[in-house]
């Protein structure tokens, strides 16, 4: 009978927590060097370029790869002939682990976890509760797979029920353009088929814990085809149907849409086909570990010479633009798809935030004292803690969608000059855009050490009660983002991939 220590398993979830939150999986990190190497697209291959060199900054740093340091997810396998020590709950042990990693000073991870869903959504400070799956197997040891994974992806995630005739590489190739890019793409697609609806979801959040293969595939499909089984064969043709859509890295159109498709299934009834997919994105993060009752799990870092040389390199078309006296005139020469790097001050806001000046302006009790959006930028994020020297912690863009519903409301009443955020907007803010002759930029999901880098100064001006969700004044030198919608309305997330996927089916053509 192997005895597994209390503090032996919370300290090793704990260390792994903080692991992955600045170590990619090398494997990932591999595969999304080979789509920099093909992207032929300059705004998808900076984006990509942006998350490898930010990759790098956080393996050097031991600092989030992106703000948003997840929920966390773990799978644990115990053996039958495995005894914990102590009385606390599997549940219990990894929470508690996850309150360690969440907390450590030298590295505190952003809180995301919020109670009462469906009601106060008040935050439980710690980021717990974790999500845990629990599987009893034959062995004397215990098995640990532990993510954190970002809301931006995890809100992408999708279910069906198929008929048992239906194809399910036609409905994932529908369906992953409806997910837009708040996934942050390139990543993965995690596919869960069989069972039923719940077994399917857990599947396909299993399967994103395994390494990035479909290189190999691709080899074995070239050399043994007859030795694909169906799931195989399945997840080359998906690769190749959601890689022809053109979406690109941050949907800004390009080759490389998904890095790998991954696919678990089991027996399923007769009149059944479910089926789920939930996404992983560029900050993806998993680490695998196995307790024998000799000790803490031990997890080897990688190598910084395993990382790739990357550097960005200033194009032509890149303008640098000063926000503290910018005019709509100004913005008006912009187009869909230019590069810039601002400087100066912006103004921060996100959920919680803008329902609070929604309220407050709605009943006509005005804006806090010290906040004026006129004229001004307003950034959607939420920042980890800084440490030390830093300025602010990793300071990455979030999903931009979200702000939507109160974005008319926001150019209207206030003043505001113009937006940045990650991924698209849906068309009514872009009509809104327009008719307001404001502009809404994007920062790439995924490189938030390096945006923190451009933040020279930082300070809270309004809704401390909030934390990460209070409005901040940031001081910005060279913050790299792209014109995402001009003032006239267009938009480089219609137009980005609807222009790369008429490129790849001609490329498709030439090579067949």
């Amino acid at each position: 009978m192997t005895i597994i220590k209390q503090q032996d398993f919370v300290n090793s979830v704990a260390n792994a927590l903080q692991f992955i939150s600045y170590y990619h999986p090398l494997d990932f990190i591999q595969a999304m060097h080979k789509a920099y190497q093909a992207e032929q697209n300059p705004a998808a291959k900076d984006a990509i370029a942006q998350i490898l060199i930010n990759s790098r900054m956080s393996a050097e740093g031991k600092r989030p790869i992106c703000q948003d340091t997840g929920i966390v997810t773990v799978f644990v396998k115990i053996g039958m002939k495995v005894q914990f020590e102590g009385e606390l709950t599997v549940q219990e042990l990894v929470d508690a682990g996850v309150r360690k990693a969440y907390t450590d000073p030298s590295n505190p991870l952003r809180a995301s976890i919020v109670a009462d869903p469906a009601g106060a959504r008040k935050n439980t400070k710690d980021n717990t509760p974790s999500v845990v799956h629990v599987e009893m197997v034959k062995g004397d040891k215990v098995e640990v797979m532990v993510a954190a994974k970002g809301g931006g992806s995890e809100n992408k995630s999708k279910m069906v029920m198929l008929n048992p005739s239906d194809s399910i590489a036609d409905w994932v190739e529908k369906t992953v353009p409806s997910m837009g890019a708040g996934w942050c793409p390139p990543g993965m697609l995690g596919i869960g088929i069989g069972g039923t609806a719940e077994k399917a979801a857990v599947m396909a959040k299993e399967s994103l814990m395994e390494a990035v293969d479909i290189f190999d595939l691709q080899e074995k499909a070239k050399n043994n085809p007859e030795q694909l089984n169906s799931d195989e064969k399945l997840r080359l043709e998906i690769m190749q149907r959601v890689n022809a859509l053109g979406i690109g890295a941050q949907g800004l159109g390009g080759l490389t849409t998904v890095l790998d498709i991954k696919i678990k299934s089991c027996p399923t009834h007769a009149a059944s086909l479910p089926v789920v997919m939930i996404p992983n994105c560029a900050a993806t993060r998993h680490a695998h570990f196995k307790l024998d009752g000799s000790g803490e799990a031990e997890l080897v870092a990688p190598k910084l010479s395993d990382w790739p040389e990357i550097t960005r390199e200033e194009g032509a078309n890149v303008h640098r633009v000063n926000v503290n006296n910018l005019t709509k005139a100004d913005m008006a020469t912009w187009k869909s798809g230019d590069s810039l790097l601002l400087s100066g001050k912006i103004l921060t806001g996100r959920d919680a935030a803008h329902k609070r000046i929604h309220s407050l302006l709605s009943s006509g009790k005005g804006l806090p004292e010290g906040v004026d959006f006129n004229g001004r930028f307003i950034y959607y994020v939420g920042p980890v803690d800084a440490v030390r020297d830093e300025v602010v912690g990793p300071a990455g863009p979030t999903t931009a969608t979200r702000m939507d519903k109160y974005t008319d409301f926001m150019l209207e009443e206030t003043g505001l000059l113009g937006m940045i955020g990650k991924s698209e907007r849906g068309q009514q803010t872009v009509d809104s855009i327009a008719k307001h002759k404001s502009v809404y930029l994007m920062a790439v999901g995924g490189a938030a050490y390096l945006v923190s880098k451009a933040i020279k100064k930082s300070r809270v001006v309004a809704f401390a009660d909030l934390g990460m969700e209070a409005i901040y004044e940031f001081d910005v030198e060279d913050m790299p983002v792209t014109v995402a919608v001009d003032s006239k309305g267009n938009n480089v997330h219609e137009q980005g991939p609807a222009i790369w996927k008429v490129k790849i089916e001609e490329i498709a053509n030439k090579l067949a």
